[in-house]
């Protein structure tokens, strides 16, 4: 297991994180329960193979199974005896918790709620991570970076992040933090699948100058490109996405992926869901990658990725066949950028 800084701070984090969904569920959690429903036991199991394997970042969120997998994370580490100094705790607030108006969102009064909420489940005294889980259009950033700088300076949360924003909407946020003297955000959680490349043309770039760290979620885009997936009816029926078709795809771009993909773990002899998670890792804007499992079988494979090393020509082959199409203003930048590329300095 590698580490890597949490942004551009002096924390390390696993290259992998164990994402928590599946922690938790019940016959009224709706979509949660489709995610997955896993008992107090199995987590403790997954978790403890989770830290064998030196993964040391744990990621939730409030919202999911409506706090209870805050709830069973916090207890495993109890239950498993980890010290909290070598658990990097991550954990998320936006979503719907409760009826009223205001139980939402990223308003000053919802995260002061919430906060509160998250480590009373959790069993401990400060959040390493806490992240906007949403893009809020009515909140003025200024109050949500306010409320997060609060929580920064009373010891409750030690760094922030944020989730699901638009490059700019981050850019400015870095800039009231930094006018303003605010905790800013460290961190950015997104969508980032072989098959979904999309955050390479503004986020990246920002991520890359600004040095936030990407945190991905849903790897392997909800189980589409596991390989247990492909064109045709004979798909698994009993899988998360067949029953949570979700984040939306291009599924022809994804068999594409999928078939070259087959064929570079046929050739490393393992699974297609490890050669998605090996094409992220190798990845330099990649700071941790989010996996979830249901099963420690499931766990082991994916924890494998991190022992594969994929050859130059095996990336060129997954970058060309993942390639995203043209679009404004992308290709104008390219052809005008090239002219200004910075000449070797010359002494007088």
């Amino acid at each position: 297991m590698k580490y890597n800084q949490l942004g551009r701070t002096g924390l390390y984090v696993s290259e992998i994180c164990l994402g928590t969904m599946t922690f938790g569920g019940n016959e009224d959690a709706g979509m949660w329960k489709a995610i997955g429903s896993l008992p107090q036991g199995d987590v403790d199991a997954i978790m403890r193979r989770s830290v064998d394997a030196g993964v040391n970042f744990f990621d939730t969120a409030d919202v999911y199974s409506f706090g209870e997998s805050e709830r069973r994370l916090g207890q495993s580490i109890k239950n498993l005896g980890l010290a909290r100094k070598d658990v990097v705790l991550a954990t998320k607030v936006f979503g719907q918790m409760g009826p009223g108006p205001n139980d939402r969102g990223a308003s000053r009064g919802h995260i002061m709620d919430a906060v509160s909420g998250s480590l009373e489940r959790l069993q401990t005294d400060h959040i390493d991570l806490y992240q906007i889980h949403g893009n809020d259009t009515v909140t003025p950033i200024d109050e949500t970076l306010r409320a997060l700088d609060d929580l920064v300076r009373q010891g409750m949360v030690r760094y922030v992040g944020v989730s699901n924003w638009a490059a700019w909407k981050i850019a400015k946020a870095l800039g009231l933090a930094e006018a303003k003297n605010y905790a800013r955000f460290e961190t950015l959680q997104a969508y980032y699948t072989i098959a979904g490349r999309d955050l390479e043309r503004e986020l990246v770039p920002m991520l890359t100058s600004e040095q936030l760290g990407l945190m991905v979620w849903s790897p392997l885009a909800g189980g589409l490109l596991s390989g247990k997936f492909g064109p045709g009816s004979n798909n698994p029926t009993d899988a998360r996405r067949t029953n949570f078709d979700f984040p939306p795809v291009e599924k022809d771009r994804a068999w594409a992926c999928v078939e070259v993909m087959r064929e570079v773990g046929e050739a490393h002899g393992v699974s297609v869901a490890q050669v998605a998670l090996a094409w992220l890792l190798a990845k330099p804007h990649v700071m941790s990658v989010i996996i979830g499992a249901k099963t420690t079988e499931q766990l082991d494979d994916n924890l494998a990725s991190v022992d594969l090393a994929l050859t130059p020509e095996e990336m060129r082959r997954l970058d060309e066949v993942s390639e995203l199409p043209s679009e404004y203003p992308g290709w104008m930048l390219g052809r005008q950028g090239g002219s200004r590329a910075p000449a070797p300095f010359k002494k007088a």
